[in-house]
């Protein structure tokens, strides 16, 4: 049991390493990051020169709770992606890079990118 564990766990970082020699984002066009944990979703929009997050938001945020999106969930994936992608607008940031960091591009993972797509202002 333990083995098939730790064997996961080398693969997902493997993944996540291969990832993300392939993004690339500058100060024009920001790396947009997901993290999912047992409980909750994170995005972050990151300048990876200046190193430090412009937008930042989860599940957990005061403005996501109090719409009714409090645990994970693609409804949640889905107001998530229409919130970073309005909080993008404010900070007039219209091209990002999608790291989807050592998840598989489906699920909670799809239906977020979808949502912050289908705004019609990001661009990734």
């Amino acid at each position: 049991m333990e083995k098939s564990i730790e064997k996961n766990k080398k693969i997902r970082k493997k993944r996540a390493k291969r990832v993300r020699r392939k993004v690339k984002s500058t100060s024009d066009r920001p790396r947009l990051s997901i993290l999912k944990t047992n409980k909750h979703l994170f995005v972050q929009l990151i300048d990876d020169v200046s190193r430090k997050s412009v937008v930042g938001l989860g599940t957990c945020s005061k403005s996501v709770k109090e719409a009714g999106f409090e645990k994970k969930s693609k409804k949640a994936a889905q107001h998530l992606g229409q919130i970073i992608a309005a909080e993008a607008k404010k900070k007039n940031i219209q091209e990002v890079v999608f790291d989807r960091g050592a998840y598989k591009y489906h699920g909670l993972v799809a239906a977020f990118a979808d949502a912050a797509r289908s705004s019609g202002w990001l661009k990734f």
